[in-house]
C-alpha cells in the first residue's frame, strides 16, 4: 500500500496512492464506503489499525475504488508532524565517511536524535541558516516503526515496521566540524528534516538490501548507493535502537546517506528511493 498525506479543506489527511498516481483521501473513502478509519497517517500507524486497513482496501475490487473521487494536483505535506522520536544515523555508508575525512563507525552505529521542529514537507523551503556558510543535505531511506517494541532481534525486527519513506536530512557541516559535540545543533535547525511524500508498506518491496538510495542536486545525481552497503542495515538499527529505548508506532530512523551535498540558495535538492515518489525541497538562504 502507497500513503500520502496531502492538504485538503485547511487539513494534512491521509490519502491512497495507487500505482498510478490516483490520490484518495481517506476522510473520501470513508464518505463513500460508510467506514470510520482514521484519516491522519499518525493516527492510522499509532491506532495499530494500518494493516487491517491495507487488508479492507486491498479486498475492495478496482471498480469500487475508482469510484471514490480523487484529488487533483495534490498539495503534499509531512506524512506527520510529531513523532515521539526521530533518530539519525551518522556516516552509515563507508563512502560517505570518506566524504568527511572520518572514519565509519565500527561495531555499533553513531546514532543522534532531531526535534519534530525539523519537520517540512515535499516542496517546503531548506532555510540554511544564519550561522552557517556550509549546509549540507543528504537523501536517506526512513523507516517507520509500527507497533511498540523492546529489545528486538534484527531476525524479527521486520515485524515492527510500518513502512518505508524518503528523506532529506540537513547538517551544519561548519558548525559540526567546530567541535562534534555540536552535533545536535548542527542538525536541529527549523527545516532540517524533510519527511515525504510517500509512505509505503513493507510488501511493495521485494528485496530491500536491494533498494538504491540517491542524493540529487539540480536535477543531477551527486552520489547513490545500495541500502545492502550500509554498514548497520535497517533491521539492525532497529534491533540496536530498541535495546536503548523502547520504540513507539511512528517513531523514525532515517539510516544514514549515500552522499551528502553543500546546498546554496536557489538549489533543489531530492531524494530518490528506488519504489518511491521523490521528495525535493528549494534551497533558500536566510543570509541573503
Amino acid at each position: 500500500m502507497r500513503l500520502s498525506t496531502i492538504m485538503k479543506d485547511g487539513k494534512e489527511i491521509a490519502a491512497i496512492r495507487s500505482e498510478g498516481g490516483q490520490v484518495t483521501s481517506l476522510p473520501d473513502v470513508n464518505d463513500f464506503f460508510e467506514q470510520s478509519w482514521p484519516t491522519t497517517m499518525f493516527e492510522l500507524i499509532q491506532s495499530n489499525q494500518l494493516s487491517r486497513f491495507k487488508e479492507w482496501w486491498n479486498e475492495l475490487g478496482n471498480e469500487d475504488k475508482e469510484r471514490v473521487p480523487s484529488i487533483e494536483n495534490p498539495d503534499y505535506r509531512p506524512l506527520y508532524r510529531h513523532p515521539r522520536k526521530i533518530w539519525g544515523i551518522g556516516l552509515n555508508y563507508v563512502d560517505h565517511a570518506s566524504d568527511l575525512d572520518e572514519a565509519a563507525p565500527k561495531g555499533e552505529p553513531a546514532s543522534f536524535m532531531k526535534p519534530d521542529t525539523t519537520i517540512i514537507g515535499h516542496g517546503d523551503k531548506i532555510k540554511v541558516p544564519l550561522q552557517s556558510e556550509r549546509t549540507t543535505g543528504e537523501a536517506e531511506l526512513g523507516v517507520v516503526i509500527g507497533r511498540e517494541c523492546k529489545d528486538v532481534e534484527a531476525a524479527e525486527a521486520e515485524n515492527v515496521v510500518a513502512g518505508y519513506t524518503t528523506i532529506i536530512d540537513m547538517t551544519a557541516e561548519d558548525i559540526l566540524r567546530k567541535n562534534p559535540r555540536y552535533l545536535t545543533r548542527a542538525k536541529s535547525f527549523d527545516t532540517f528534516f524533510s519527511f515525504g511524500p510517500e509512505f509505503i508498506t513493507p510488501d511493495e518491496i521485494d528485496d530491500l538490501l536491494e533498494v538504491n538510495v540517491t542524493t540529487k542536486i539540480n536535477g543531477k545525481v551527486h552520489r547513490t548507493n545500495k541500502v545492502r552497503n550500509m554498514t548497520f542495515q535497517p533491521y539492525d538499527l532497529i534491533s540496536f535502537h530498541s535495546k536503548v529505548m523502547t520504540l513507539l508506532p511512528g517513531d523514525i530512523i532515517s539510516t544514514g546517506t549515500p552522499g551528502a551535498v553543500v546546498i546554496r540558495d536557489g538549489d533543489k535538492i531530492e531524494c530518490e528511493v528506488d519504489r518511491m515518489m521523490a521528495l525535493e525541497n528549494p534551497v533558500v538562504d536566510l543570509k541573503n
